[in-house]
């Protein structure tokens, strides 16, 4: 491993807007802040996730423009989400914090009509028939989601694979879901959410070329 993660892994413990739990603690449903989140930012405003958030950079953009909601980035990767952590203490944002776990343990974080939307940035398309499980728009990951989302609220896809955009419109559209917006090219055809089109991840300014999509629907 080199130095730079163990610097980070290290750094990590010394966040206070980063928690790292044990999966054996989630698993039992130890987790302390499940369905008390208004305990960790002390207010009830609602909260928006970012699913496997990288380094943040989704995360700690919204917390900035909109400080009267709270935003919470999840990750397992440490020497990703250390990024996002510090910057988001670089700029003194209070209503961000970064969760180091498995996407698939989610609902042993949060309770029950707890999150009031969700942003997928870049997910891995998986595009192996047999990685499909992995996939987070399966309609597996889509009733865990439900299981924590306010009713009708939403669900954000950004990515550049035009087969995942794809595969998550199909499954949307089989399980009776609401599609909002729908954009092959959010930069050619800028009718997409303005956070869409104004928000730029690491991985994304490497690869401007490429064609991003977005789309977005709802939960009910």
């Amino acid at each position: 491993m080199g130095g730079n993660k163990l610097k980070r892994f290290k750094e990590n413990l010394s966040f206070d807007n980063l928690l790292q739990p044990e999966r054996e603690d989630l698993v039992k449903d130890n987790f302390l802040f499940k369905g008390k989140w208004s305990n960790f930012f002390k207010n009830n405003n609602p909260i928006v996730l970012e699913l496997g958030c990288g380094k943040g950079e989704y995360t700690y953009s919204l917390a900035n423009k909109y400080p009267n909601q709270n935003f919470i980035g999840i990750d397992i990767k440490g020497a990703r989400i250390w990024k996002g952590a510090k910057d988001s203490i670089s700029k003194d944002l209070k209503n961000v914090c970064f969760v180091r776990c498995q996407i698939e343990l989610i609902d042993k974080i949060f309770a029950k009509n707890e999150i009031s939307e969700i942003w997928l940035t870049f997910p891995d398309p998986q595009i192996k028939y047999q990685r499909r499980k992995h996939r987070l728009l399966n309609s597996n990951f889509i009733e865990l989601y439900k299981k924590i989302m306010v009713k009708n609220s939403l669900i954000h896809l950004k990515t550049d694979s035009e087969f995942l955009h794809g595969y998550a419109l199909g499954i949307a559209e089989g399980l009776g879901l609401k599609i909002v917006n729908s954009n092959h090219d959010i930069y050619l055809n800028r009718n997409a959410h303005e956070d869409a089109i104004n928000i730029q991840t690491f991985y994304e300014k490497k690869f401007l070329e490429k064609k991003i999509t977005y789309m977005c629907f709802k939960i009910n």
